[in-house]
């Protein structure tokens, strides 16, 4: 009796999870849950808002969009398999967390010195190898509907970082990557992963001499307070991808996933203009603060960097899939 009880039990927590990912009706509307990490005011958080905006004026209200920003809802940890569940509709975590789900193939946006500018990432992002990678995300239960930019990366520390051996020795604030690992190995730099919440007082007291991240981050953080160099190097880039429960997207009327899609493509367009923006922004009110020295990357400082740090795209070749890697060269002229 035992037996059946616990395999009515299996089969009921299944039947609630499909439920819970069909979409939700109150009151006659859809109601889609969308959950994130960050706040209402940077540009993922504005992304969210627009699409919002967007989804409820195309489907005439018949579509509701309820956003829970700052982990109201879910930690950055949690949320993935609160999507899969369907306890949430919709997401848009960084790009560095489907190597955990087992998608590593998205790590192909943390390679170093991959992308020369923005028109080579909408190359990418817009584009069959982004729409490939994507759709690995389906046997997840999960799709992807579009990226989002936080931006390219720039480097800091307490010394000039401008060429390839400036790097050596110096202790550099990582998040938890392989592949962040290994180009600041490739620096002679000794990697330190470290919370984002205790970057600044790391710096400040010296536990780590420097850093990467986006101008917006960087600025926000107050890093450029406790860092008196920085190189524009553009050698990194932070994304998002916006994804939705499989089962629930799949259930919708064709007009409304139609409609959400329309609504979906404007918010992208949006949030990443509004990304780009911020960075312009931020990295403008570092150059006035005047506490931080700025250096321009050079062409000829470029094909430094890209010399030393190619190899690790080579290194992670079997990580991310070396024939990947290889269709990206073709896409961006990369010989």
């Amino acid at each position: 009796m035992n037996r059946f009880k616990m395999l009515a039990g299996v089969a009921g927590a299944a039947v609630v999870s499909l439920c819970m990912a069909l979409p939700a009706v109150a009151q006659g509307q859809i109601v889609i849950k969308f959950s994130h990490v960050v706040a209402p005011d940077t540009p993922k958080g504005k992304g969210a808002l627009r699409f919002q905006e967007l989804a409820e004026q195309y489907t005439d209200g018949q579509v509701k969009v309820e956003i829970y920003p700052n982990s109201q809802l879910y930690k950055d940890q949690e949320e993935l398999e609160a999507l899969q569940l369907g306890a949430v509709q919709m997401l848009a975590p960084s790009l560095a967390k489907f190597g955990p789900l087992g998608v590593p193939e998205f790590e192909l946006f943390d390679l170093p010195m991959l992308f020369r500018d923005r028109e080579d990432l909408r190359k990418i992002t817009e584009g069959d190898i982004g729409q490939s990678l994507l759709d690995k995300l389906e046997s997840k239960g999960i799709i992807g509907l579009a990226y989002w930019d936080n931006g390219f990366k720039i480097m800091t520390a307490n010394s000039p970082v401008v060429h390839t051996d400036d790097f050596l020795g110096l202790k550099m604030r990582i998040q938890s990557s392989k592949i962040l690992e290994a180009q600041f190995e490739a620096l002679g730099a000794v990697p330190q992963v470290m919370a984002f919440s205790e970057v600044y007082q790391g710096l400040q007291t010296g536990v780590v001499n420097g850093t990467e991240n986006t101008p917006s981050n960087t600025y926000t953080q107050r890093v450029n307070e406790v860092q008196r160099h920085a190189t524009v190097s553009n050698h990194g880039y932070i994304g998002y991808a916006v994804i939705v429960n499989k089962a629930f997207w799949d259930g919708l009327p064709d007009d409304v996933r139609a409609n959400l899609d329309k609504a979906m493509a404007e918010a992208t367009v949006y949030a990443n203009d509004i990304a780009e923006e911020e960075n312009d922004t931020a990295l403008q009110a570092m150059r006035d603060a005047g506490r931080t020295t700025f250096h321009d990357m050079t062409d000829d400082e470029r094909a430094e960097w890209f010399e030393v740090l190619k190899p690790v795209h080579a290194k992670m070749a079997g990580r991310i899939g070396a024939d990947l890697i290889e269709q990206t060269y073709t896409a961006l002229g990369i010989e």
